[in-house]
């Protein structure tokens, strides 16, 4: 196990002219299993490989288990790279590919025979030892390629990608296989990927970047627990990026601030109540309201009035999305941005052009400035409110 400290690591390949990762501080504790998460073009592939001592630093320093690794070519780090493709050789087994890299580190031959053995057996493929990687499916050969990042006892595991590659069922396989491994090695974990499920159930804490922006101090947006990203976003790009099918936002203009409860009025004209902490020099600021598809409550057809219910708009069904268990409702309204999605259990009774009433609960909403910035939330969230 080791520790991973990043201390203001940058990366660019024009000297400086374009920044593709900026001022990154992070520190990674012994044993944790840390997630990069973030959109195309985010850095978060750059950052592990400059980890891993791919890529060049361009400044800042790093260290793992208090070691300065800035100048230290890969083998010398002692970290294990799993990535997006198995990279295995195809003439060689998989006993002779998991025990390539010590074969080439000159390791006692019983050595590499008894972490061959071990490996295999951790990941179930004992009885896969003598073929090749052609005879195997895709998740085996990712066994087979974790094995051999397994093997060499590393510091630090590196994993970029790792299930993409792999259809719907065998990622599901997969993620519950990495997250026991975790629990029986308790090696320090860093893992990229772009699906969120992965980053939201494998996880310690999430590290989530975005691309870079003109004038941006850096492209890291926040670090934190899965639910605490979830339920308190930092600011509108988490916001929409944590989450699937991603929060809700409709435009609106902060007319009276309070340190418990905010009136909105939103631009289509209905005034809401949110349950956040504004101060009295932002009256009168445009402000972005966030609520998740879950919490966003259908009113029965005799409430349909919105002067029946406080917080509550009149919107237009645009799309149905009937998955069985659940539906997505998106639903037109002058407010929002893009549609207001709801999520309901079941296949629920509406149709395209319906007009129904929603209720936005005060304590699930989230309040932004214009700049994207959260203003702090004065309610713990309530139980998921999804509806039939």
């Amino acid at each position: 196990m080791a520790e991973v400290k990043l201390n203001g690591i940058s990366k660019s390949y024009d000297q400086g002219k374009t920044w593709i990762i900026k001022d990154v501080n992070l520190e990674i504790h012994n044993g944790e299993f840390v997630a990069f998460i973030g959109p195309s073009g985010c850095g978060k592939s750059t950052l592990l490989r400059m980890i891993c001592g791919l890529e060049d630093i361009t400044t800042g320093e790093m260290h793992i288990d208090g070691e300065l690794i800035n100048d230290h070519p890969p083998h010398e780090r002692q970290v294990g790279m799993v990535f997006q493709s198995y990279a295995l050789y195809p003439h060689m087994t998989v006993a002779e590919n998991m025990a390539f890299g010590l074969k080439l580190a000159r390791a006692d031959k019983s050595i590499i025979k008894q972490r061959v053995d071990e490996a295999a057996r951790m990941l179930q493929l004992e009885p896969l030892l003598e073929r090749k990687p052609k005879a195997m499916s895709g998740g085996q050969r990712q066994r087979v390629a974790i094995g051999r990042s397994i093997v060499q006892e590393p510091r630090v595991f590196l994993f970029d990608e790792p299930l993409s590659n792999l259809d719907v069922a065998l990622r599901v396989q997969m993620r519950q296989e990495l997250s026991q491994l975790h629990r029986r090695l308790k090696t320090t974990s860093i893992y990229v990927t772009h699906d969120q499920v992965e980053a939201m159930t494998l996880a310690n804490r999430i590290v989530v970047l975005s691309p870079l922006q003109p004038g941006a101090k850096t492209n890291l947006e926040q670090v934190g627990g899965p639910l605490e990203l979830y339920h308190h976003p930092a600011n509108l790009f988490v916001a929409g990026f944590i989450g699937s099918p991603k929060m809700n936002f409709l435009n609106a203009e902060l007319q009276q601030p309070g340190e418990e409860w905010s009136t909105i009025k939103l631009t289509s004209g209905e005034t809401l109540k949110v349950a956040a902490n504004t101060s009295s020099s932002a009256c009168g600021s445009q402000v972005i309201i966030g609520i998740r598809p879950e919490h966003v409550l259908l009113l029965p057809d005799k409430k349909q009035d919105q002067t029946e219910k406080d917080n509550t708009v009149i919107a237009t069904v645009s799309t149905l999305e009937r998955l069985g268990s659940e539906s997505f409702i998106y639903l037109d309204h002058d407010s929002v941005r893009e549609y207001l999605i709801v999520r309901v259990t079941g296949s629920g009774l509406q149709n395209e052009n319906d007009k129904l009433g929603i209720h936005l609960p005060p304590k699930q909403c989230h309040l932004f400035s214009a700049e994207g910035l959260a203003f702090s939330r004065t309610h713990k969230p309530e139980l998921n409110t999804c509806q039939s």
